[in-house]
C-alpha cells in the first residue's frame, strides 16, 4: 500500500485546515487508517483512526476539534482540523494497517502560527 498525504500548510490560530490522503496498491487489504503527528522533540502521537465500518477514534488532545472521514471505495482519508492551536504544529502522517503490515505515508507539515 502506498500513501500520499497532502493539504498541510501555514494557518493562524483558530483557523481550519483539511488534510487528505490517497491510498493506492493493495487497498482492499486495509483494515483501518490513521493519522499520526509528530512535533520536533516529541513522541509520535495518534490523532485519529477510522476503520472500514466507519468507526472513529480520536486522540485526547484533538477530540471535538478534528474530524476524520474516509472513503474506502475511493481509497481516500481526510482529516478536518478546526480551531487549530500552535500546539497542533507537527508533521502529520497518514497510515494504513493490513493484517500483516502498517504502512506509512511521507507526512505533510502543518504549522499553526500568527
Amino acid at each position: 500500500v502506498q500513501l500520499q498525504a497532502s493539504g498541510g500548510g501555514l494557518v493562524q490560530p483558530g483557523g481550519s485546515l483539511r488534510l487528505s490522503c490517497a491510498a493506492s496498491g493493495n487497498t482492499v487489504s486495509i483494515i483501518y487508517m490513521r493519522w499520526y503527528r509528530q512535533a520536533p522533540g516529541t513522541e509520535r502521537e495518534l490523532v485519529a483512526q477510522i476503520d472500514t465500518h466507519g468507526n472513529t477514534h480520536y486522540g485526547v488532545s484533538v477530540g471535538g476539534r478534528f474530524f476524520v472521514s474516509g472513503d474506502y471505495a475511493k481509497h481516500t482519508l481526510n482529516l478536518e482540523m478546526n480551531n487549530l492551536k500552535p500546539a497542533d504544529t507537527a508533521v502529520y502522517y497518514c497510515t494504513a494497517r493490513t493484517r500483516d503490515k502498517h504502512f506509512w505515508g511521507q507526512g505533510t507539515q502543518v504549522t499553526v502560527s500568527s
